[in-house]
């Protein structure tokens, strides 16, 4: 046996099963001890008590405690900074080594570099596993040995890599007799973080690994039809795993076996969202300064925006005049969460309707998402606003009135978050600043009053979006 004593330090991976560090503790260990840090650098950043992510983290850790206690083990929790609390706690607890899953975010990898620094000066290892994603740094590569830059080449070298081994399980129960008790293993309560209780319990997000099993074994009996139905945010088309994804509460490998083996264009589908995943984590490694504000394409990092601050207030607050855009919106501040489809419909409209720095629309999501990940939020925006890796060109400008007549085609979607146009027909509820006033009176709706005139023209807008990026260097032929 490698060590007598170790400690699995849990971050975005509360689940006791198919857990690549906690497998090679057991493994290699005789005892092992667990410990997830409420780590107070991160939360004391968070402008807002009631976070739902919070919550979410806090009703998944009370479950992985308890499911690590029927096994005979516990989960140490402490509220502090993680890179003092883990050393310290390493140190009391008289282990050998600490085990972790990689974290690819650079605040992450430094927290990692200075935990790593003080516990080889305590004398005590540190390893680090593969765990969030298939393939993660350099293991897909061009055959010319450099990252890929574009997503559909990227996808086809993930498959031709991809076989059993890189999504079997880890047979955590196997060692489950190493694990070890403690006395130490409290849990602070919400509001001793200075947390609040949020609308999480309304939302019907179920939590922790049974609601990650719970979501999951509902969007398996849908799969079939994922790919047709994803795209329409009315409907029950997406898994809704996201945020378990982000937390770890599922195993990726599981999803992706279970996809890859599945076959059919629904599971395709699926299985070309989670390479997705793992593409925007190689971008974020390859080229770490994406997440420090700037564009992937260097051309396009200082776009002149104007950046008028009433009209991105319009947008926060889904008061844009633009049905779908404001639903959206609507939607992401209600529940902190937002359908894929219309991320993409929201962050073309900010940046090239609106003619502001998708970086505003990013921090905004950074605040709100509930699944928010930096390396898929950062991707996402720079490809909605053509200065990330894409291969499609900067003129691709969504238009939001047939992006809302062929994905809500008769509205149920705009009606539930929009209700001032809850009368309106299936027609005219995409763009009612053009029903007349007679209808208008009918409906007893008055755009302008009831709700705002767009506070652009998308024509006009368009043409001007266009002129700034040939502007900065944009090429017709891109």
């Amino acid at each position: 046996m490698a060590y007598q004593t170790s400690l699995v330090w849990f971050r975005r991976d509360l689940r006791d099963f198919d857990h690549a560090a906690l497998y090679h503790a057991l493994k290699t260990s005789e005892q092992v001890y667990c410990a997830f840090i409420f780590d107070t650098e991160i939360l004391d950043l968070l402008g807002d008590p009631v976070d739902r992510r919070v919550e979410f983290i806090w009703e998944s850790v009370r479950e992985l405690q308890a499911a690590l206690k029927a096994k005979g083990g516990d989960l140490i929790v402490r509220h502090a900074p993680a890179s003092h609390a883990i050393p310290e706690l390493a140190q009391s607890l008289k282990v050998n080594a600490v085990f972790s899953n990689l974290d690819y975010e650079p605040a992450a990898i430094a927290r990692d570099a200075k935990v790593a620094e003080t516990l080889q000066a305590q004398d005590i290892d540190f390893h680090q596993y593969k765990d969030q994603v298939i393939f993660e740094k350099e293991e897909v590569l061009t055959q010319a040995g450099k990252p890929f830059g574009v997503f559909t080449p990227y996808k086809n070298a993930w498959l031709k890599k991809l076989e059993d081994y890189f999504v079997k399980p880890y047979p955590v129960d196997h060692y489950a007799d190493r694990f070890a008790r403690t006395d130490q293993a409290d849990l602070p309560s919400l509001e001793d973080m200075g947390f609040q209780r949020t609308n999480l319990a309304s939302m019907r997000l179920p939590t922790g690994m049974s609601g990650g099993q719970q979501l999951f074994e509902d969007s398996l009996d849908r799969i079939d039809q994922y790919k047709d139905a994803r795209d329409f945010p009315a409907i029950k088309g997406p898994s809704y795993l996201s945020v378990h994804l982000r937390f770890g509460t599922v195993s990726i490998r599981h999803l992706a076996r279970t996809a890859w083996q599945h076959g059919g264009k629904g599971a395709e589908g699926w299985l070309n969202e989670l390479i997705w995943r793992d593409f925007y984590f190689q971008i974020l490694h390859h080229h770490p300064r994406v997440a420090e504000g700037q564009a992937f394409k260097a051309e396009f990092d200082r776009l002149p925006f104007p950046n008028r601050e009433d009209l991105f207030q319009a947008w926060c607050e889904g008061r844009t005049g633009y049905p779908l855009v404001d639903a959206a919106m609507r939607q992401i501040n209600l529940t902190g969460w937002m359908h894929n489809r219309l991320r993409m419909v929201t962050a073309s409209f900010l940046v090239k309707d609106l003619l502001i720095d998708w970086r505003w629309g990013e921090r905004y999501f950074v605040d709100k998402l509930i699944d928010f990940d930096l390396s898929a939020n950062n991707g996402g925006w720079q490809w909605a606003a053509s200065t990330g890796c894409d291969a499609q060109p900067w003129f691709r400008i969504f238009n939001p009135i047939t992006q809302s007549e062929r994905f809500d085609p008769q509205g149920k979607f705009i009606r539930k978050y929009v209700r001032e146009l809850a009368a309106c027909d299936d027609k005219e509820i995409h763009a009612p600043w053009l029903i007349p006033p007679l209808r208008q009176q009918t409906l007893g709706l008055q755009i302008g009053r009831d709700y705002p005139q767009p506070v652009v023209d998308h024509a006009t807008q368009r043409l001007e979006a266009l002129a700034l990026y040939k502007q900065a260097g944009g090429k017709a032929d891109a």
